[in-house]
């Protein structure tokens, strides 16, 4: 897969741009605040259907306008696509694949494939649970649309199940009814998830040696017992009725794929806890270019989306990482590049951005 060109308008600072992006190395150079991160949140959102940084559409919708759009056209092993995304501050988003418009959001995913990365994405290794859940969900989807689906009808059921905790009226029979369909969702869920992390891991030992040369990345899923999708349930099931009584009292659910979580070792020692900053930096990179490397053997290459990345690695680690990335399609934000690390760039093409004016 490959972004051929994206038009931005009336998006964040941008008036209105288009730009061709090569097959390779896309560096996106420019001074602070000037647009760099927003175009690459742009692609982002083309991906997701939502914004990395934001939860509210309007937003993303430049000073003064009432909406704005999105336009990207990505060559694909079967051919084109183009992908336009229409942001109202008064209607819904609206989003249309090859002119078509799509009901779902589901449907969305796969269009474009991203792996994004940025100083924030540190928080997978060092902040809470969910944003770990969060990391391996957004993979996860981009790779099965059934995955997406699976995970919505999961978390519309847990929020039943809540609101019937919730009501003071439930009671053994009432539970059951929703504890059987939670099961049913959440072993599917588990089951992926486990499997994921299980590839995940191997990709990130990889990885995370041929950045560091001597340190050893581990990942474990932690979640209820089980491998086979009857044994998972069996455990959901007896965890679901052993947490009951918790349940009621604090007012929701308390077990399931919502509350799971992966732990992450650096020779043998949870990183979570105990890892430098400097190795937490390395180990989020090495998960998101396994999670690259996976996407890879899965079908389309992604569009790695680098964010003001390479200031936070030395020169040696610069060099490493565009020695991996050598040959896919990037886009990196930086606001300057030594020129010993240019020239390991191999062919690429140089944008500068100045005040959401993209010059070639």
């Amino acid at each position: 897969m490959q972004i051929t060109n994206i038009t931005i308008i009336d998006f964040r600072n941008y008036k209105r741009q288009s730009i061709t992006l090569c097959p390779f190395v896309n560096l996106i150079t420019g001074q602070n605040a000037q647009g760099k991160t927003n175009l690459l949140e742009a692609l982002y959102l083309s991906a997701i259907g939502k914004s990395a940084r934001t939860t509210k559409d309007k937003e993303l919708i430049r000073w003064e306008q009432e909406k704005a759009k999105i336009v990207v056209e990505a060559k694909k092993s079967y051919g084109l696509d183009k992908l336009e995304i229409i942001l109202d501050k008064s209607a819904n988003k609206r989003i249309a694949v090859n002119g078509l418009p799509i009901s779902k959001m589901g449907e969305l995913m796969g269009i474009i494939r991203v792996v994004f990365f940025s100083p924030d994405e540190m928080k997978i290794i060092k902040e809470s649970p969910s944003d770990r859940r969060r990391f391996m969900d957004i993979a996860l989807c981009q790779m099965s649309r059934g995955y997406f689906y699976l995970l919505q009808r999961y978390n519309k059921i847990v929020s039943q199940r809540n609101k019937l905790i919730k009501s003071g009226q439930a009671n053994e029979d009432s539970l059951y009814v929703w504890d059987m369909q939670l099961v049913d969702a959440g072993a599917s869920i588990i089951k992926t998830r486990k499997g994921f992390i299980a590839a995940l891991s191997e990709a990130a030992k990889n990885e995370h040696a041929s950045l560091t040369e001597n340190e050893i990345l581990s990942l474990e899923y932690e979640s209820i017992d089980g491998i086979e999708l009857d044994e998972i349930k069996d455990s959901f099931n007896a965890e679901l009725k052993k947490s009951r009584e918790r349940d009621l009292r604090l007012g929701y659910t308390n077990v399931g794929p919502h509350k799971d979580d992966f732990a992450i070792f650096i020779d043998g020692v949870d990183a979570r806890k105990f890892a430098s900053q400097g190795q937490q930096r390395t180990a989020a990179l090495s998960l998101k270019l396994a999670e690259m490397a996976l996407s890879i053997d899965r079908g389309e290459s992604p569009i790695l989306l680098l964010d003001d990345v390479m200031g936070e690695l030395d020169l040696t680690r610069q060099h490493k990482l565009l020695t991996r990335i050598k040959g896919m399609q990037a886009v990196i934000t930086c606001t300057h590049l030594d020129s010993g690390v240019i020239s390991a760039l191999g062919e690429h093409k140089k944008f500068i951005v100045e005040n959401g004016n993209i010059l070639e």
